[in-house]
């Protein structure tokens, strides 16, 4: 079986930052969410990736999976020049996937499923001699109906917001719709989906939709409607898309807390911590790293290089490599590498900085009652704080 993972797309929502960045590339607990993806399904076995790319940040993409690729895996880089849906992904992917079947992941989603038993329950399924079609076609005779997709669906508050299945009683879809305006479930798309080539006879019968773009959903539906058979999963882990600041820091929160659970800490040999500074819960610190008067509340990750000075870090908090702190507390933030803080009155918290930012405090005092500061921040942003 193959894979094909969609890292294309402009990433409007986390605009300003991706504006010089891949959306797939965000680090959640400094490690690029793309990369979470892809040990998913090379752990569930798979060896061939196709990935989807944009002209935009292609290059960028290739990278930094170059420094993911494992020995043993092949990596097939499809460019897309336009976001035109998810179909239209699968449709430009044909001459790579010919004949086999095939995961489809989207490379900006967060999900702690177990994909090798999705992937053989699939494949198990296939297997089996085909049902019958409890509704025959027009024509009469009764219809060998196979299985051609299985999705992985979440229940959700806000179903509205997303692709969502109805089922039948033994767990098989019946109904897709995309954002519906008053849903009949709750079970939305998780963004995994696994097909047979059969997929794309379903994406070149099908029109875009209002917003112009081919959706994944009227392609499944479309299968459905042919009778093809398609199974769900109902998954009971968390599943985050990370396409907006909240999201991100939730994403990077949870990971962070997994770690925290399974008690995990870990400090490279060539870190310096002073003996005034203090650690508490689930640290990770990376090579040559240097803490004086650091206190940390873990769940905690810091890159390496970082020189950290009298300051209050945590919880849930990641800082990329070669970061300068000083003089600041930060907590529930996402801090990519290169960044400098210094002097700033007040706890940062909640915020999102780029590449290369400054924060440091102005000449004037804050105004009385000010208690914190948010940001989102592109790369190499200054901000000043009185």
């Amino acid at each position: 079986m193959k894979a094909l993972i969609l890292a294309g797309g402009k990433g409007t929502r986390l605009r300003p930052l991706t504006y010089a960045m891949a959306k797939q590339l965000v680090p959640v607990a400094n490690k690029p969410i793309l990369h979470y993806c892809m040990d998913s399904l090379y752990q569930a076995g798979i060896r061939d990736f196709g990935i989807i790319i944009s002209p935009e940040t292609g290059e960028s993409i290739r990278a930094s999976l170059a420094s993911w690729q494992p020995s043993d895996a092949l990596l097939h880089y499809i460019p897309q020049a336009e976001p035109a849906g998810l179909a239209h992904a699968v449709k430009i992917a044909e001459d790579y996937i010919k004949d086999d079947d095939f995961v489809m992941y989207l490379g900006d989603n967060l999900i702690n499923a177990n994909l090798k038993e999705h992937l053989e329950s699939f494949n198990h399924q296939k297997m089996q001699p085909p049902t019958l079609d409890p509704s025959p076609a027009e024509a009469g005779g009764e219809n060998n109906v196979s299985i051609d997709a299985s999705i992985l669906l979440a229940r959700v508050p806000n179903p509205s917001s997303f692709g969502v299945a109805e089922l039948n009683e033994d767990g098989t879809v019946f109904r897709l719709v995309e954002k519906p305006a008053e849903p009949k479930s709750d079970l939305a798309l998780v963004g995994v989906y696994v097909f047979t080539s059969r997929i794309f006879e379903a994406v070149k019968s099908i029109q875009p939709s209002s917003r112009g773009e081919l959706e994944i959903t009227d392609a499944i539906q479309w299968l459905l409607d042919h009778q093809a058979k398609v199974t769900a999963h109902v998954h009971q882990g968390w599943w985050l898309d990370t396409g907006k600041k909240d999201d991100l820091l939730s994403a990077n929160r949870i990971v962070l807390d997994d770690m925290q659970m399974a008690n995990s800490h870990r400090i490279s040999n060539d870190a310096s911590i002073d003996e005034s500074s203090e650690l508490s819960g689930a640290v990770h610190i990376a090579s040559n790293t240097v803490l004086k008067g650091v206190k940390i509340q873990g769940p905690v990750s810091i890159g390496a290089n970082c020189v950290i000075e009298d300051a209050f870090i945590g919880p849930d908090v990641s800082i990329g490599d070669d970061c300068h702190l000083q003089d600041c507390q930060i907590r529930n933030s996402v801090l990519l590498q290169n960044c400098v803080i210094s002097g700033v009155r007040g706890q940062i918290e909640g915020s999102l900085l780029g590449r290369g930012c400054r924060v440091e405090r102005a000449k004037r005092h804050p105004k009385e009652g000010q208690e914190f500061h948010q940001f989102v921040l592109a790369d190499h942003s200054d901000v000043r704080i009185p």
